[in-house]
């Protein structure tokens, strides 16, 4: 359970990273939008918290330099931006023998599945974008979306107009909060559960109305006896 409290809490993440946080925060932001294992990693919380911690009084108060926002709003979409295209090209390159693998505590099919459904549900372009502000579904949209035949060039775009206004607004936002909250480094481990759970709403949302939607479709006729 402290593991799971761990990986979950971007203040440990930053911590461990030190004086490379900023290129870590990079590096993860890649990972989680590009490799499939890489759902796990913080994402939304993440980009809130190095904004956060980009003020000096915030990282003081946590006991690390000051991250770098000008190169956080650079170099973050970019990665953001990088590491979905690289996620298209895995689905485009293998197919479905990419998802073809049993469960594991690394790997879920529902996963998959569920990127499928927000893809035939909103369409390519608008998956691609809302996808972005939803965790886990955001890692496997990427690769989805090349299975199921997007062009690479449409998928850029969207997915760049996504990675930008993800990464930019949330980072942003955690720079606000940063230089207006004090003492605001004591609510970020609070301020992530509250940030998942507003993600998964829209997931748990549709999921619900799916199952009802299944439960009121008319069951087969059954023909009398002759």
């Amino acid at each position: 359970m402290d593991v799971l409290l761990d990986l979950l809490d971007p203040k440990w993440w930053l911590g461990m990273l030190g004086a490379f946080a900023t290129i870590g925060v990079i590096a993860i932001v890649f990972a989680e939008t590009g490799l499939l294992v890489g759902f796990f990693l913080p994402g939304d919380s993440l980009l809130v918290t190095a904004g956060i911690f980009s003020t000096a009084a915030a990282a003081h108060g946590f006991g690390i330099a000051p991250l770098s926002l000008p190169a956080l709003l650079v170099f973050a979409p970019i990665a953001a931006i990088a590491g979905a295209q690289f996620g298209h090209f895995l689905g485009a390159r293998f197919g479905r023998k990419l998802f073809d693998k049993p469960d594991s505590r690394l790997f879920k099919r529902e996963h998959v599945d569920k990127a499928e459904f927000y893809f035939e549900k909103f369409g390519p372009a608008k998956a691609v974008v809302a996808a972005r502000f939803m965790p886990i579904v955001r890692t496997f949209m990427n690769p989805v979306a090349g299975v199921l035949e997007m062009d690479a060039r449409r998928f850029f775009v969207w997915n760049a107009l996504g990675g930008v206004v993800w990464v930019e607004a949330l980072l942003l936002l955690g720079y606000f909060l940063g230089s207006k909250v004090e003492g605001i480094d004591k609510y970020i481990l609070p301020g992530v559960f509250v940030v998942i759970l507003l993600s998964i709403i829209p997931i748990v949302r549709e999921v619900l109305k799916s199952r009802k939607a299944a439960g009121l479709e008319p069951k087969g006729r059954h023909h009398a006896p002759r």
